[in-house]
């Protein structure tokens, strides 16, 4: 028996629960999205919710305004996380602490999180208490709206404060000491700092990189628990119209709840796809 042949039957039993569950939920929720549901008298198939959530102009405005939490999220953590990387690769006095402080919010849930910018950020927060007892403002409801604002300030920083060591801790896992070669070389040859960070360094943190940022996009896009804490009541993220149409009093609601779900699930498994066949175009060339 081959090493990947025992590979295989030890993880079998696992993958197959997580398959099962997997599979039998989206196949259950795509029955329901096309109004297949027996127990509420709905047995002919259609496509009525689809036809119906894509008509929404609320639709497209969730659409846009997840998309937007999601890419400005990724972006801004991509930035932060190659500049810890810049700092947390060299050596110097006190690294395992600034390296620790860096990570240990990885531990720390969504949740906890959010509960925090809630308390330091909102209008009646910790913050804008400190700003009126310091005189900045005359009361509290001055301070900037940055919890359940139309901008989602609040989401971006509870996601860029959570995912911004994730991302830094997958690029850093996958720097060698190649890189010191090839920048020790570049720089022999006459490159300067920026030349060297932008022919030697980003491009070979970009396969980890772009791995990391598919990653967090995809769940940022698709998470409905922060945006429903942190977020405006309208336009509502994406995920979290999903949920009030799910948990509306009137079950004819749920089909397009689940066409909602499964468009969320259609687009991530695109943007996956997308960076699959482009890291491979890329590993060719």
């Amino acid at each position: 028996m081959s090493d990947r042949t025992k590979i295989f039957l030890l993880l079998a039993p696992t993958l197959t629960i997580i398959i099962l569950l997997f599979l039998g939920g989206l196949i259950s929720g795509f029955m329901r999205s096309l109004n297949y549901m027996p127990i509420i008298g709905l047995t002919e198939p259609n496509l009525n919710s689809y036809i119906s959530v894509f008509k929404s102009i609320e639709f497209y405005y969730s659409f846009i305004l997840s998309f937007y939490i999601a890419f400005t999220s990724t972006l801004i953590s991509l930035i932060l996380a190659i500049g810890a990387v810049l700092l947390l690769r060299r050596n110097f006095i006190g690294k395992s602490l600034i390296n620790f402080l860096f990570q240990i919010n990885l531990t720390v849930p969504h949740l906890i999180g959010a509960i925090g910018i809630l308390y330091l950020f909102s209008q009646s927060g910790s913050f804008a208490r400190l700003a009126f007892q310091w005189g900045i403002i005359t009361r509290p409801s001055e301070f900037p709206e940055l919890v359940f604002d139309p901008y989602a300030i609040g989401i971006i920083l509870q996601y860029v404060w959570k995912e911004t060591p994730f991302m830094g801790v997958i690029i850093l896992a996958n720097i060698n000491s190649l890189i010191e070669d090839y920048e020790s070389v570049a720089r022999s040859l006459g490159a300067s700092k920026w030349q060297s960070f932008r022919y030697v360094f980003l491009p070979f943190i970009f396969p980890s990189a772009l791995f990391a940022s598919v990653i967090v996009f995809a769940f940022t896009f698709g998470a409905f628990e922060i945006p429903l804490m942190l977020g405006a009541n309208y336009p509502s993220a994406l995920p979290v119209l999903a949920y009030r149409k799910y948990t509306d009093v009137d079950l004819g609601a749920m089909p397009d709840a689940m066409a909602i779900a499964i468009t969320i699930a259609i687009f991530s498994s695109l943007i996956v796809f997308l960076y699959i066949k482009f890291a491979r175009k890329k590993i060719r060339n």
